[in-house]
């Protein structure tokens, strides 16, 4: 476990109400349709972020394969001027247009910490369970979407221990239910 690190790692992610944040076949078409009808809305005094509020925030990123293919198949890339990392087995290490592959965690903190990177969004549901498994999480934002897959990718999957969190701010909107909470130690 790395314990000595100057940057903060942030999940930020859309689920579905039974923990899944893919189909079967990766498809993650259910997070972008339109509420299927209209919702109450529900405030709290402390609002979790917002895709709005987090994005900005953060100087680099690092995703895994599946989560890099998905993105690059995308008309335009979404991360200009940010730092993406790749975690992947099978592509070439090294830097790649917009992207470094390294081949593993220890090589991605290692990556991370030769950047000088600091807000760091960790992306994709095997990604986040290595890089929790390894403490290298520090904040998670769920936003809950009102449906149930009944199969998919899971999120947190067989992590092997207990994860605590303490919620620090929640909110509704749109039908979504967002809810920020910090990693204990």
């Amino acid at each position: 476990m790395i314990t000595n690190r100057d940057w903060t790692g942030r999940v930020f992610i859309g689920v579905s109400l039974d923990g899944y944040i893919a189909r079967p076949d990766g498809s993650i078409d259910w997070l972008t349709e339109p509420p299927a009808a209209e919702h109450a809305v529900i405030d709290s005094s402390r609002h979790a972020e917002t895709w709005e509020t987090f994005f900005p925030s953060v100087d680099t990123l690092v995703m895994g394969r599946g989560t890099y293919d998905t993105v690059a198949a995308f008309p335009d890339w979404p991360y200009h001027g940010k730092r993406v990392l790749v975690l992947s087995g099978t592509m070439p290490a090294g830097s790649d247009g917009p992207v470094t592959v390294v081949s593993d965690v220890d090589g991605a903190a290692r990556a991370l910490a030769a950047s000088g990177a600091e807000q760091v969004y960790v992306d994709g549901g095997r990604t986040v369970q290595a890089f929790l498994r390894a403490g290298l999480i520090d904040e998670i934002t769920l936003s809950r979407v009102p449906v149930i897959l009944g199969a998919g990718r899971s999120l947190f999957g067989e992590l092997g221990r207990e994860v605590r969190l303490t919620l620090l701010a929640s909110h509704a909107s749109d039908g979504l239910v967002h809810a920020s909470y910090r990693v204990e130690r």
